[in-house]
């Protein structure tokens, strides 16, 4: 891999240094004639359209800066206050008129209507001492069914059974309203407001019941410590929430002034801001329900929030007073890209926790040993990361507004490509479209090799020759598409192409030849991934086969990496290519004394009991020679070479000779000389 990433490292510097030409010198005569391949030049203009865009986005940044601070109108003021004053003054004497109008709104309605104003205020009274009552009956009457649950699941059925309990009453009454809005055509500001009030008692009931019980039950371990502290000041704010709609949709249906609309909007905002501040100023409570991931940006995150958690908390409370007092755009703008930016890095990193996690489970249940799904896991861990690296830069940046002066800043001209002009940023997005191709095809091939080739019945050389032919083909893919995405004219390609053949004739000679050879040993079919060849003294199995090189692991697990122009010159043995059962030779000798029958028959004996000996082919003993000290013989055997090792079988058939000739009281000879000794 490393020689690969090298071939394409001297490939793109050569292409740098083509293109590396200056302005001057490439700019054509006024009397040239126009040339079908795009001219490359560097851009003269790129210092200059630098400091240019850069001032633009100053002044910009400048601009929305000073808006920020623009106050807007408050819509309420002293008349206000004196209005509502003198409104809370006459409220005696507007009683009698009051109930006239009760009376009259009762008369309209009916003994219906009536009737289902008082089941309605009966429900809200008996919701508020009777619910404790109706769950534990409601808890009596599933105990059998809760039984057969899980013990871990029970608590958790129990709490949403508790929320549904909590929200039936004014769920059924919303039921019933509507009901009977739908039967009836009367219609009155009172009535419509008590329907809207009854929809947000369902969803304030459905809230609460949630905070409750994921906050004050245990469910959850980073709610253990501070759950209670935080579900009071919770409810508090949902309670400021829910009671400013119900004022505002009261106001809107009996047509209340503007002004006090406004002044009523000023209050719950403010009440809810100091409610908020007060909860969020519980620091460690606030940290306590962040989740606990092991990265170091989300560590570093973390660290960073702890160090500086009150002064950002203050400065947050400090614009949201400023906010209620008028300064919208400011309070909008800063609150939401301090917090959104926070909150979707923690989504993202919970997210992608997730996943890893999920990833990590998976990879323990499958075999070490399977190298397409060790392969396939790598290479979802690396796409994970990729997809979390870009989205968490992306979705930050665009929320804390940097995206777009970040693009504009890089979209500076740093070369001509013919009519068009390539920036930093167009080389940005042509590289992240390319390393997306890269990161897919690599995760597609290793799900081909573990769960495609093995259902469709194809051997790992093809599936290798496949995925090979398959990965460059992406690439190249991703590289077109990618240059075309970014409105650079292909043409150059050509330009592309003759620094290349240049490059060849000057000195890549030897480097061509290898990757020339790389695609006839991937497509060839000869030698294949998987094979065991002998290059040389070399025996191994080819694990890799690269544009350059071919890479051989050994018994001893040692790596050689073969060029493939060697592999194509030199003659190769391949022990895959038809059969890997061989034949080798284990030398004997024994003492003239023997017996050559016996020696044959205790040689055969030792062959068929040996497992490693293949027993198909049966052994065979050839009477070589007389020698000087011993009668020599060999012992003919078949092996599997891909499976057993020649040295280590012919070591375990030296050990069992020796063992049984031993035993047969056979003289293994050793060489004797008689030295005699001449005095004068």
């Amino acid at each position: 891999m490393l020689k690969q990433h090298r071939t394409m490292i001297l490939i793109v510097a050569l292409f740098i240094t083509l293109i590396g030409i200056p302005a001057g010198a490439s700019e054509p005569s006024a009397s040239a004639p126009p040339s079908d391949t795009p001219n490359i030049s560097i851009s003269n203009e790129m210092g200059e359209a630098m400091v240019r865009e850069a001032s633009r986005v100053k002044d910009e940044f400048r601009k929305h800066a000073e808006s920020l601070f623009v106050r807007d109108p408050m819509g309420w003021g002293w008349p206000t206050i004196s209005y509502l004053y003198g409104q809370l003054i006459s409220v005696p004497m507007k009683l009698p008129d009051i109930t006239r109008r009760i009376m009259d709104q009762s008369r309209v309605l009916g003994l219906l209507g009536s009737m289902f104003v008082i089941i309605l205020l009966a429900a809200v009274f008996y919701s508020l001492i009777g619910q404790k009552r109706v769950l534990r009956r409601v808890e009596t009457e599933v105990k059998p069914l809760c039984e057969k649950l899980p013990e871990t699941a029970y608590p958790y059925f129990m709490s949403v059974l508790k929320v549904v309990v909590e929200a039936l009453i004014p769920l059924i009454l919303l039921g019933l309203f509507s009901l009977i809005d739908d039967l009836t055509d009367y219609q009155t500001p009172w009535l419509q407001a008590m329907g809207r009030g009854l929809a947000l008692w369902t969803i304030g009931a459905l809230i609460n019941g949630l905070l409750r019980e994921s906050l004050t039950r245990n469910l959850f371990p980073a709610a253990s410590a501070y759950g209670k502290d935080i579900y009071r000041l919770t409810r508090l704010v949902l309670i400021y929430a829910l009671l400013g709609i119900a004022c505002f949709w009261g106001m809107d249906a009996f047509d209340i002034r503007q002004d006090v609309i406004s002044l009523a909007r000023f209050a719950v905002t403010l009440s809810i801001i100091t409610v908020l501040y007060l909860l969020f100023r519980k620091k460690d409570a606030f940290l306590s329900l962040l989740p606990k991931l092991d990265y170091r940006s989300y560590l570093g995150f973390i660290r960073l929030l702890d160090k500086y958690y009150k002064a950002l908390i203050g400065f947050s409370f400090a614009v949201a007073l400023l906010w209620c007092l008028g300064y919208n755009r400011l309070g909008q703008v800063v609150l939401f890209k301090i917090w959104a930016s926070a909150a979707a890095f923690i989504a993202i990193m919970l997210l992608y926790s997730v996943m890893q996690n999920w990833v990590e489970k998976w990879s323990v249940r499958i075999d070490p040993t399977d190298e397409a799904a060790v392969l396939l896991i790598r290479s979802l861990k690396v796409l994970l990361l990729y997809v979390n690296l870009t989205a968490t830069c992306v979705i930050v940046l665009n929320l804390l507004g940097l995206l777009d002066p970040l693009q504009r800043v890089m979209s500076f001209p740093v070369f001509n490509l013919g009519a068009n002009q390539v920036s930093f940023w167009i080389i940005l997005k042509a590289v992240f479209i390319l390393l997306t191709f890269v990161y897919a095809s690599r995760l597609l091939q290793a799900y081909l090799d573990y769960k495609v080739y093995p259902v469709l019945g194809i051997d790992a050389g093809l599936g290798y020759a496949l995925n090979t032919f398959f990965k460059y083909t992406t690439i190249a893919v991703g590289i077109l598409i990618s240059l075309k995405i970014v409105g650079i004219d292909l043409r150059f390609l050509l330009v592309f192409a003759g620094a290349i053949g240049i490059g060849i004739g000057l000195g890549l000679q030897n480097m061509a030849a290898n990757i020339i050879s790389g695609f006839s040993i991937i497509f060839g079919g000869k030698i294949r991934k998987g094979d065991w060849i002998e290059a040389g003294s070399t025996l191994g199995i080819v694990t890799d086969i690269y544009l350059r090189a071919t890479k051989v692991r050994t018994r001893d697990n040692i790596e050689y990496l073969v060029p493939n122009s060697d592999l194509i010159s030199n003659t190769i043995v391949n022990y895959s290519l038809s059969s890997p059962m061989i034949r080798i030779e284990v030398p004997v000798g024994v003492s003239y004394d023997a017996d050559p029958k016996e020696v044959e028959k205790i040689l055969l004996k030792v062959a068929e009991k040996e497992p490693m000996v293949d027993a198909h082919e049966k052994p065979a003993v050839r009477f070589i020679e007389f020698g000087d000290n011993s009668i020599n013989f060999e012992l003919l055997v078949w092996i599997d070479v891909q499976n057993t090792a020649r040295k280590k079988i012919r070591s375990r058939l030296n050990f069992a000779i020796f063992e049984a000739l031993q035993n047969a009281e056979i003289e293994i000879p050793f060489p004797q000389r008689d030295i005699h000794i001449r005095t004068r």
